[in-house]
């Protein structure tokens, strides 16, 4: 059951995505010749509008098909009214803009409704003192509450990592222990630890654990829109943080994954529960976006690049340029979208 919602997740991403390029494409008056929820054999058709509307057999995203483009055949062009290439190249890019912008959307949606259902939070309540640590010195308990650290309310563990990690050379902790509310002083230390790139980062500690209880936090309207918002903002900078590390060799290449890499851990988060669902989700959805808007030949971001050129030289690339360049980044994509398959399967098996 969890692989079936897996790859309806993931097709409702692709299909959304190419949605996108289809209202934009229509609103610049460019013909959508057809709009397929799937790929491979069209099982049924609807005309309308001058548009097929296709069910295809494998249900695995989807794609528009516009007058003029068209990617495994990019030698195929038509300069008439209606068509894609008789259109500017701004308007063109926003065509193309589209797609990942529509991924972005709907993960702002997705954050903006978990926030309503309420995110679960772990509780500033310690559970655990390290021996010779700061804590341990302040004479701090387990079961105590962190009310706030330098002055600055904490309600949640998160809140009381980044306000650590903030100070300056001493922290100042108004603790809840029972009925009495208490002051303490700390220094924290300075440890280095791995971060989630497996990198050494040091940051501030003082030597405690949280008990492990949580509590859901749900927001208003307004706080939800704000939530959805920086959410995305973080997702996107999580994903690009990681295409980074792996340019620069941090992350090996054996820990590249693909749609089975996708397929298991969605299926995994659909057995935890919602929230972790649709968090995946909205990730995921990111993910997508920005991966399609890297500048490869082939993808929308690689055609973002062509339009941008003709747009700055007041010409389009040639066309022998245009087509080796679409043939070599459906090849780079082919040859990435194997490798990353032979690891899945390797992690698979092993």
């Amino acid at each position: 059951m969890g692989i079936i919602i897996s790859l309806l997740i993931l097709s409702f991403m692709i299909f959304f995505h190419e949605a996108g390029h289809f209202v934009v494409a229509r609103l610049m008056g460019v013909k959508v010749e057809v709009f397929s929820i799937g790929f491979g054999k069209k099982l049924f058709c609807k005309f309308y509008k001058g548009t097929n509307y296709c069910i295809s057999a494998i249900p695995l995203g989807g794609y528009v098909q516009m007058k003029g483009q068209d990617d495994l055949n990019p030698k195929e062009v038509s300069y008439d009214k209606d068509s894609y290439n008789s259109k500017t190249p701004l308007q063109r890019i926003a065509i193309l803009f589209a797609g990942p912008f529509a991924n972005f959307l709907l993960a702002f949606l997705l954050y903006i409704l978990i926030a309503n259902i309420g995110v679960y939070k772990l509780s500033p309540v310690i559970g655990k003192i390290f021996p010779n640590s700061a804590a341990f010195k302040a004479k701090l308990h387990k079961g105590d509450k962190i009310v706030s650290v330098n002055g600055i309310k904490v309600t949640s563990w998160d809140d009381l990592k980044k306000v650590i990690g903030d100070a300056n050379d001493r922290v100042y902790l108004t603790i809840k222990r029972g009925s009495k509310i208490l002051k303490k002083t700390l220094t924290p230390k300075i440890e280095t630890t791995k971060n989630i790139f497996g990198e050494k980062k040091r940051r501030k500690i003082i030597g405690i654990l949280p008990i492990g209880k949580t509590f859901i936090k749900r927001y208003s309207l307004f706080e939800s829109v704000n939530y959805g918002f920086k959410e995305t903002i973080n997702a996107s900078k999580f994903i690009l943080v990681g295409l980074q590390k792996m340019v620069e060799g941090v992350v090996p290449a054996k820990d590249i994954g693909g749609v089975i890499s996708i397929v298991k851990i969605t299926s995994e988060a659909a057995s935890v529960g919602i929230t972790a669902l649709l968090s995946l989700s909205a990730l995921i959805s990111v993910n997508l976006g920005i991966l399609n808007l890297l500048p490869i030949p082939a993808l929308d971001g690689g055609h973002i690049v062509f339009n941008l050129y003709e747009l700055l030289f007041k010409r389009a690339p040639s066309e022998k340029v245009f087509v080796r360049l679409t043939y070599a980044g459906w090849a780079f994509l082919l040859t990435l979208m194997i490798f990353s398959t032979y690891n899945d399967l390797i992690r698979v098996f092993s």
